[in-house]
């Protein structure tokens, strides 16, 4: 992306504006769903049991809602997932950020990774939902990295992702870059886990991501502003 034509309200509608806390309250999410639609973020990142409440403060904006499933460590069956994604569409989501199960991504099980992302990916798509699919970056090598991506050039989910924020570390530049020129124009590139100023969203905006998942969505906005003047 070329981040000198960035405007605020341009990169205010990359933001996943995200609050996965296992402690949140309606509060948080009173906060999260304003600030979201004051900014215009792409999207609220929240877990799937409040999707109906942040679809009902976010009814009279373009702020989509977005569940994360099997979050964060992915290590349940496929069935769950598939079951967790349904009730989370039906209960008004219309973005899924679903974590992989990275233990068998580790035993380098492809056909079962592939089968589950395809599964998940015709279950949203059958809906008109967005697909994200994490990889969770932190626990792969390059190469694993690498064949996750292609398999997801095959599959076609809106996006891939480097990370749920939640593990030993989350995205990296040089992660965005890999992940991109696997996937070239099939298939999108978020990244998420980390991302808490300017100057590293600036970095994974030019290495190739095209959404950032952060909780400092409204301290980045601010730190660009003062760059641009």
């Amino acid at each position: 992306m070329d981040t000198t034509k960035l405007t605020a309200k341009t990169l205010a509608s990359v933001f996943d504006h995200t609050f996965l806390k296992a402690y949140a309250t309606h509060e948080d999410f009173d906060k999260l769903c304003r600030e979201a639609k004051e900014i215009g973020a792409a999207m609220v990142a929240i877990n799937a049991s409040p999707v109906t409440y942040c679809k009902e403060q976010l009814k009279d904006s373009d702020v989509h809602v977005g569940a994360a499933i099997a979050f964060p460590l992915g290590q349940t069956t496929l069935e769950t997932k598939i079951l967790e994604t349904q009730k989370a569409i039906a209960d008004g989501a219309d973005e899924i950020d679903y974590v992989i199960n990275i233990g068998e991504a580790k035993m380098h099980h492809w056909d079962y990774l592939e089968r589950e992302m395809r599964e998940i990916t015709q279950v949203c798509h059958k809906h008109g939902i967005l697909c994200k699919v994490i990889f969770e970056n932190c626990y792969l090598e390059k190469e694993e990295i690498r064949k996750l991506a292609e398999i997801a050039k095959k599959v076609k989910p809106d996006y891939i992702k480097t990370s749920t924020g939640f593990g030993t570390g989350g995205a990296s530049v040089e992660d965005v870059k890999l992940m991109k020129e696997t996937v070239g124009d099939a298939v999108k590139v978020k990244a998420a886990g980390g991302i808490r100023d300017w100057a590293t969203c600036k970095a994974m905006l030019e290495a190739g991501a095209e959404r950032i998942g952060t909780s400092s969505s409204l301290k980045i906005l601010d730190e660009f502003k003062k760059e641009r003047g």
